[in-house]
């Protein structure tokens, strides 16, 4: 299927309903009728906190966010309008599409010219007939939306499979046909309805909704199906364990018969494979109505079923199983304790050690790897399983033959990863690594700090089937151009694989694919680098899915050209006429009580650990939810209980043990403000550097400031800045050594992952200490984490490299001020990666009207200017603005370094 025949939605970023995606999440608790908590904050006013929810929403899995404001006290426009621009101002949650729920069509409306990127209108009917069916219909085609169209009609909602395909069919005929709407932008909801209320006429209504839409998507082309499944296990409010079971029922086999989307309570799912199979059967007779006594039966049967905890059994039967059961068994579930002596019964078994690896261990992995695919294992077994299998090949090791030569010592197809030169995070790489192993891939990791030519020769000399780069900071990204501009001119067709935290599909489409023939794809996260792998190198598909990606990526960057010369921006000069406004005659500059450089050694981290923001730390693992409601996640909470449990023991023994030390360097520091820059002064009052600040320049609506971080110093008196560095990175390499030496993934990325927490908990401890004692302008201050979390103190602390200060290269000032290599032993590429990895730098802001921002594209003429206040030519200050220019530079991105 092309592109053009996929549904596309955004918020800041693309939602593609290509055929990889299974099922997309509708976060349901910010709607003022679904939710008490939302309805009440936004009665109150209390916009904020409800923003919260919706942050809740995004970080606990939704894809795209339902918001309705229909409430007989609110000013339902008002309501809407306030609080999708406050979404806007969130980079975090509005990277997803938006849902614009409402009854009143002026509401919509409201919504719709407010909300940035394409979302989605809930809903139309025709209800009040065609001519105001139409009317509605052709408005949201004009603003660009998606739509869902209810299956009800002037003589009311659909509640019979023949009504609903009616209903359909006549909407999508008018849609198509005389409205002109895309097909790919219709979605239906045929209406789910309770089951088992006693009464005949409900006994259909989940069978004809699963009938429906398999109709709807074998007749009506383009049309996606959506619903509420909560409404379907009405019947049984206040008994959990069958809701959750009946919800999870449902959308499996909705989900079979078509259905793409819904708004699901993640907390009200039972996982479809774990419900118990006395309950299940009872739960599907009653969806499919196969028995007469289907009601009464799972009535009779919810009165014995209690919501109490599982405990897990330990079960040693399985060890009476064959060998190559035993070692998948070992493998699925992580136990490491037999794999060594069922590894040697399998080496005797088949004599040759290479076909126990590509025998039993490979096969036990590709179970391993069909379950995460499905979503019935989550990463961190995932990595443990890893471990397994790690062990089992370095006892197999001994007894390998040497390969003949010219003859390959495995069949496996072979990836070849690397973090880009400049850069120093392989987290997700390592995490990729494992998860591509555990589908039977060879991996051969080149690290980090790889330049392009070690990438090429080692690709060449190990005959790779596939190259893999990864990247964290923004100058990552040119250095991934680089490299494909290299493969290109040195002749490899390898397919490339792009991932990172700042990478993206638009800039892979952008910049590395233009300059690259061969296969280059943007890998969202590990779970999609499998298949993605698969179709690269497959004999059958690969060069169809190159010449698909290909095409895809010329239409995007068709579309990202069409979008810059669209995009509104006012000239730099109209932007610093539009700053942030701050009542100047009533703010005197706070003095800091110790001026100049102050280092903390040896921070305890003891101390650190209760500042640790853990909600970071399960998205590492791909867990997601916040901490602590993800312990109690039903889909994902006994993964993330085990996982915790990990963590906890792990910081235990890193505290006790000293494992790794961490350190803090900040000083305060008397600055002008001149503009956009902050010139900084030392103790006895000489000139010592300047920070550079960006400014945004897109066109803003009227009361909306085109802000710079420099708005928040004052314009003419004396001011106060800080900068700081921390890092809990140091001598982690004697135990990341020990962990690598024994194949142990998994406590290689957990401990990792710790001390980037511990970096982070650092930053915020340390903040504290500095708001309170060192600067002393918020002396008073009583936060507990949760409050620190959520950044309810005065001030903030921008780092160079995120959204309100994205050019990386002020690190470099910060790193001469605070003597970062002498005092806390941190270290900058030539990248501006820190190295430590672990650790964390940026500035402090005392102004309590400062907060953060996203910069967003920027003109020539700023970029002229910031050229100018910093002393380096136009082609540099491209280089390192690249990510944020709302233009194409004259001179090309790539085979340059920074």
């Amino acid at each position: 299927m092309s592109k053009q025949n996929y549904m596309k939605l955004s918020g800041l970023e693309p939602l593609i309903f290509t055929p990889n995606i299974n099922f997309v999440n509708i976060g349901e608790r910010t709607n003022i009728t679904g939710s008490k908590k939302f309805a009440r904050l936004i009665l109150n006013g209390q916009y904020d906190d409800a923003l919260e929810i919706a942050l809740d929403q995004v970080r606990g899995g939704a894809q795209v966010l339902d918001v309705c404001m229909d409430e007989g006290m609110l000013d339902g426009e008002f309501a809407m309008v306030k609080f999708l621009n406050l979404i806007a101002s969130e980079p975090e949650i509005s990277r997803i599409p938006i849902m614009i729920d409402s009854s009143k069509w002026s509401i919509i409306l409201a919504g719709l010219k407010c909300v940035q990127g394409k979302g989605i209108v809930n809903s139309i009917s025709l209800k009040n007939g065609e001519e105001e069916f139409i009317h509605q219909a052709k408005t949201v085609k004009k603003f660009g939306a998606a739509v869902v169209v209810m299956a009800f009609d002037e003589k009311g909602q659909a509640d019979t499979y023949e009504r609903r395909i009616e209903i359909c069919e006549r909407s999508y005929r008018i849609l198509v046909d005389r409205v002109k709407f895309n097909p790919q932008d219709i979605i239906f909801d045929p209406n789910i309805f309770p089951v088992a209320t006693g009464m005949e006429e409900h006994r259909k209504n989940a069978l004809d909704f699963f009938m429906a839409t398999k109709w709807i998507k074998s007749n009506l082309p383009g049309a996606k199906v959506s619903g509420g499944v909560s409404n379907v296990s009405f019947s049984f409010r206040g008994n959990d364990r069958v809701r959750e079971a009946m919800h999870a029922a449902f959308l499996y086999h909705a989900i079979h018969h078509g259905m793409d989307m819904g708004i699901v309570n993640p907390t009200m799912l039972e996982v479809y494979a774990d419900i118990p199979k006395d309950l299940l059967e009872r739960v599907e007779d009653v969806l499919f109505d196969r028995r007469e006594d289907a009601t009464e039966r799972l009535l009779d049967f919810a009165e014995t079923v209690k919501a109490a905890g599982k405990k897990e059994v330990i079960n040693e039967a399985w060890r009476s199983d064959p060998v190559a059961k035993r070692i998948e068994h070992a493998l699925v579930k992580g136990i490491l304790d037999y794999i060594i002596e069922d590894t040697e019964a399998a080496r005797l078994e088949l004599v040759n050690p290479l076909k126990v690896i590509e025998g039993p261990l490979m096969d036990g992995m590709n179970v391993v790897g069909d379950l995460f695919g499905e979503g019935k294992m989550f990463l961190p077994q995932v990595v443990k399983s890893a471990r397994v299998m790690k062990k089992a090949v370095a006892y197999l090791e001994p007894f390998m033959p040497l390969p003949e030569e010219g003859q390959e010592a495995s069949s496996l197809k072979k990836i070849l990863l690397a973090t880009v030169k400049g850069d120093v995070h392989d987290i997700g790489k390592n995490i990729v690594g494992v998860v591509l192993a555990c589908n039977s891939y060879q991996i051969i990791d080149l690290g980090v700090m790889v330049d392009a030519q070690k990438i090429i020769d080692e690709a060449l000399k190990n005959k790779v089937d596939i190259i893999g780069l990864s990247g964290l900071i923004t100058p990552s990204l040119d250095e991934m151009v680089n490299v494909a501009s290299e493969m290109e001119r040195q002749g490899l067709k390898i397919p490339l694989l792009i991932g990172g935290a700042t990478t993206s599909r638009i800039h892979t489409a952008v910049k590395i694919d233009p300059v690259y023939s061969g296969t280059v794809v943007h890998v969202t996260d590990a779970s999609k680098s499998v298949p993605i792998a698969g179709e690269a190198i497959s004999e059958e598909t690969k060069e169809a899915y190159r010449l698909q990606l290909k095409e895809t990526y010329r239409q995007l960057r068709e579309e990202h050209e069409a979008k810059q010369s669209l995009k509104q921006l006012v000239s730099y000069e109209e932007a610093k006429a539009n700053p942030v406004e701050i009542d100047w005659s009533a703010f005197e500059p706070v003095k800091p009580k110790v001026l100049g450089r102050t280092v903390l050694e040896n921070l305890d981290l003891s101390i650190l650990r209760k500042y640790i923001d853990w909600t970071p730390f399960f998205s590492t693992w791909m867990l997601s939810g916040k901490y602590p409601k993800i312990l109690e996640d039903p889909i994902v909470g006994e993964e993330a209980k085990r996982l915790f449990a990990d963590a906890q023991s792990m910081l235990d023994s890193l505290i006790s043990e000293k494992w790794l030390s961490a350190k803090a360097v900040f000083s305060l520091f008397p600055i002008q403000r001149k503009e956009d820059d902050a010139i900084v002064f030392g103790p006895t009052g000489e000139r010592i550097a300047t920070f550079h600040f960006l400014r945004q320049q897109g066109k803003k609506g009227k009361g909306v400031p085109n802000r710079s971080l420099a708005d928040y110093l004052h314009p003419v008196k004396t001011d106060y800045l800080g900068c700081f560095a921390v890092t809990s990175g140091l001598g982690m390499e004697t135990k990341l050594a020990e962990f690598q030496a024994a194949g142990d993934d998994y406590n290689d990325i957990l401990f990792k992952a710790l001390a980037d927490r511990l970096a982070e908990a650092a930053a915020e401890y340390v903040h504290e200490l500095v708001r309170k004692n060192y600067w002393g302008y918020s002396t008073e201050e009583s936060l507990d984490n949760d409050s620190l979390i959520r950044e309810e103190y005065p001030g903030i602390r921008p780092a160079p490299g995120y959204p309100a200060c994205p050019e990386h290269s002020e690190k470099e000032t910060i790193a001469k001020i605070l003597d970062l290599e002498n005092t806390v032993g941190i270290t900058l590429t030539s990248s501006f990666a820190m190295y430590p990895t672990s650790s964390v730098s940026g500035f402090y802001f005392g102004n309590p009207e400062s907060k953060y921002f996203g910069l967003g594209k920027i003109a020539e003429d700023q970029v002229g200017s910031y050229a100018m206040r910093k002393g380096i030519s136009i082609e540099q200050a491209e280089r390192l603005l690249s990510p944020n220019l709302a233009y194409t530079p004259s001179s090309t991105l790539a085979n340059t370094t920074i």
